[in-house]
């Protein structure tokens, strides 16, 4: 099943397109699928009562999608045909900007005990993703489609409810 929904370049190239939604339901291990649903959960609640069911359904489905097809191209272009990209990681990210923009002056408690605003936490995030990405630290981890998860949140926002995002996320 993990290979036949994973986004596997070499595999899209022979047509399994529909590798760019299931790769998001597929994760590599309890502690993958355990820390996604989990950010899900906090974050996903309450982007869904901010958006409502069917546009954060879209939301979801639309960012996830297009930062695994970010990824396919990006793998296209450099040689990676057989990496298995898998996971709601890009999709997550999309909703933790979203929980960022509808409220920027949450507080987030990093492991319980670090107190950040919402703002930030997704600030740090892309920071920490861009340092795996120059550094090529950070393991098995798609960091560049965390980052396309943000970017194509942020251009959803844009598009679809004609909302800056990064005049939400400087509000005070």
């Amino acid at each position: 099943m993990t290979y036949f929904c994973s986004m596997i370049p070499v595999l899209v190239l022979k047509g399994w397109v529909w590798t760019f939604i299931t790769y998001m339901f597929i994760h590599g291990s309890f502690t993958h699928v355990f820390f996604n649903m989990f950010g899900l959960f906090i974050f996903g609640l309450q982007v869904e009562r901010a958006m409502g069911s069917k546009e954060f359904l879209l939301y979801y489905l639309v960012t996830g999608a297009l930062a695994g097809i970010f990824s396919f191209a990006v793998y296209y272009l450099t040689g990676n045909y057989i990496v298995a990209l898998m996971g709601a990681s890009g999709a997550l990210y999309a909703v933790q900007l979203a929980y960022a923009v509808y409220f920027p002056t949450s507080i987030i408690y990093i492991w319980g005990i670090i107190p950040l605003r919402a703002p930030i936490m997704v600030l740090g995030f892309t920071v920490l993703s861009l340092f795996f990405i120059i550094t090529g630290g950070g393991g098995n981890v798609a960091h560049l489609t965390h980052l396309a998860g943000f970017g194509f949140g942020w251009l959803y926002f844009i598009v679809r409810f004609s909302v800056n995002p990064w005049k939400r996320l400087t509000m005070r």
